[in-house]
């Protein structure tokens, strides 16, 4: 795919002053999962805003959370960060420059917004995977990813960047591709997640399962277990807030709207509150996708893998600047777990440093604390390049 470039009168190729918008689907062939299996054929859909440079080396990656999808940049609306989940960190002046950098977010292989996943027809029957489609692993995702930049022309990634599950996308990008990237930024994640995370990605997975509606996972497109994907969505809510984001915003107010559903007693705002998040994801999100992208999540180690064996052996593949931000009141992510991190890539002879959004809003500050995270990011990209040889 070839986008255009503004020449540069120092005779430096460089993107032009414009941001055009992109998107599509594109087919990237066979893959081999790591769990033995191959999936074929596989698509990736993606946005993609901003023009690559000849050299092909100005992209940006983004990775996104667990129910997220391509859509990080609405040019339509670009100063709602409801419109775009990175809305306000993305466009011409801002952190992630659109006249400077070509930036691509692609729906992760599993999910249900374009990619292949549960929704999409087996090549068998044409009829919805289901429960069918593999399990796939975060690395199966950035291998996916991989050959979708590759179609795309792109050489060298300037930055990965990625919280949560998209901050597991981005360490093992570093770790997996080094010679390919320049600079990553694994925002509230870690080397793992702990069991408190799997213990919580386990009870929405419960619900699911336990919804009649479900049926194996062989359910009708509009007839699924919406019952058990809210609930699942409602258990995930508490693990993105912390206690005091509830108390502030919420305390012991009566609710303020109807219920969404019949309880028992008088009902809490914070009650209402999560029956609507519940809802709302109900209405954008496949069931089974939820399934299989929660364990990808749980499963993800960054120890495992070939050349790996241990954190120190993982680690020390990493040639490319990383940034490694906590969360104060993260508690899926402790921050502690992001600054060992950036310590364990220090200890392996990388350049890595630690920084952290200190916000009462738990897990989810990364989708909302947007001048710390300008404040941050900013400067982690107007730094030179003195990446590590490669061992």
């Amino acid at each position: 795919m070839s986008l255009p470039i503004t020449p540069s009168t120092s005779g430096v190729a460089v993107p032009a002053a414009a941001e055009p918008a992109s998107s599509g689907t594109i087919a990237i062939g066979a893959l081999a999962l790591d769990g033995g299996t191959t999936l074929a054929p596989v698509m990736l859909a993606y946005e993609a805003w901003g023009r690559l440079a000849p050299a092909g080396d100005n992209a940006v990656l983004l990775c996104h959370a667990l129910t997220g999808s391509a859509h990080a940049r609405d040019t339509t609306t670009p100063d709602d960060p409801r419109a775009g989940w990175w809305n306000p960190l993305i466009g011409p002046g801002r952190v992630l420059d659109t006249t400077r950098y070509f930036v691509i977010c692609s729906n992760v292989l599993g999910g249900c917004s374009g990619s292949s996943g549960p929704l999409t027809p087996h090549p068998r029957d044409g009829l919805p995977y289901g429960m069918r489609f593999p399990l796939v692993s975060v690395g199966d995702m950035v291998r996916a990813q991989r050959a979708l930049l590759a179609r795309l022309g792109v050489r060298r990634l300037a930055l990965v960047a990625g919280g949560s599950v998209g901050g597991q996308q981005a360490l093992e990008w570093a770790i997996a591709y080094p010679e390919l990237v320049a600079r990553v930024a694994v925002i509230a994640a870690s080397l793992r997640l702990s069991a408190l995370g799997i213990a919580l990605d386990e009870i929405g997975r419960r619900a699911i399962l336990a919804d009649p509606k479900w049926r194996g996972g062989r359910y009708v497109s509009g007839e699924g277990p919406d019952e058990g994907l809210a609930l699942a969505r409602m258990a995930a809510m508490l693990s993105y807030t912390s206690a005091t984001a509830l108390d502030e915003r919420f305390g012991r107010r009566p609710a303020t709207r109807p219920p969404f559903a019949p309880g028992v007693g008088p009902t809490y705002d914070v009650e209402t509150y999560l029956q609507y998040q519940g809802l709302k994801l109900v209405r954008r999100f496949d069931a089974n996708s939820y399934l299989i992208l929660t364990r990808a999540m749980d499963r993800y180690d960054a120890a495992e893998g070939a050349d790996r064996g241990s954190d120190e052996a993982a680690l020390a593949r990493i040639q490319a600047r990383l940034l490694a931000v906590g969360i104060s009141s993260d508690w899926l992510f402790p921050a502690e777990q992001v600054r060992a991190l950036a310590e364990g890539v220090r200890c392996a002879g990388g350049e890595a440093r630690y920084t952290e959004i200190a916000s009462p809003l738990g897990h989810d500050a990364f989708l909302k604390e947007w001048d710390q995270l300008d404040a941050i990011l900013r400067p982690f990209l107007a730094a030179g390049d003195s990446p590590r040889a490669p061992p």
